[in-house]
């Protein structure tokens, strides 16, 4: 299936290797509220996108992350998906806009090259409450890698890539604890606690997609030093 918003941003599942069809299908089937309950007010909330992408790497299906620099006055020093709000030329939130976003701040933070993305699905729009980040995350092959690095250090500490092997691996999971009390699934991966949206998104994007492990969920993180 292709289908084209109204910028000319194609989305297409055509060509995606064999292993990648279930989160393909996730895009297709998944409701809001099985992603999260945090989900966007009626009103209000900034548009933004973050791009989901998966590529081939020395081990297989692996995730691209990157780490935001410690200096920074939202989610500072937290590992995550390349992406951020909407800029005006970006276009319509309820339409290309939220592609374009996830394929420019993508390439304005790690300097992929977006023409290497095949973009094969869009998720639900979900809520960062703290930031009020109404969130569309866009689902990316990376048909063909190129080069990544932090392009400003000042906003990217690093940038790095995860095997999926790694983010199933019960040894590599547990349940985050905020100093608010809230809970929520952490990976320990790549010398990084991946946890909040970021790791949401990864967790419900393993169990939809039938990847999941069972873990020890009862295995707790404190993030009073990290939040």
């Amino acid at each position: 299936m292709t289908s084209t918003f109204g910028g000319g941003v194609a989305v297409s599942a055509q060509g995606l290797p064999e292993w990648l069809l279930p989160v393909a299908r996730v895009a297709e089937t998944v409701e809001p509220r099985q992603l999260s309950r945090f989900l966007p007010p009626e009103r209000g909330g900034r548009p933004s996108a973050v791009l989901v992408l998966f590529g081939e790497g020395p081990r297989g299906p692996e995730l691209l992350l990157m780490e935001r620099a410690g200096s920074l006055r939202s989610h500072a020093g937290q590992p995550s998906f390349p992406g951020g709000a909407l800029d005006p030329e970006d276009g319509d939130p309820e339409g290309e806009g939220p592609l374009r976003a996830a394929l420019r701040e993508a390439e304005e933070e790690t300097g992929l090259d977006p023409s290497g993305v095949q973009v094969f699905g869009v998720l639900p729009r979900l809520y960062i409450p703290v930031s009020r980040f109404v969130v569309t995350p866009v689902l990316g092959w990376w048909r063909v890698p190129s080069p990544v690095t932090p392009v400003d250090p000042a906003e990217t500490a690093r940038v790095f890539t995860v095997p999926v092997a790694d983010l199933t691996d019960p040894a590599n999971r547990a349940t985050a604890v905020h100093p608010s009390g809230h809970q929520g699934p952490a990976f320990l991966v790549a010398d990084a606690l991946v946890w909040g949206f970021t790791a949401g998104v990864i967790d419900r994007l393993l169990y939809f997609a039938g990847w999941e492990r069972p873990w020890d969920r009862a295995r707790r993180v404190p993030l009073d030093w990290h939040a």
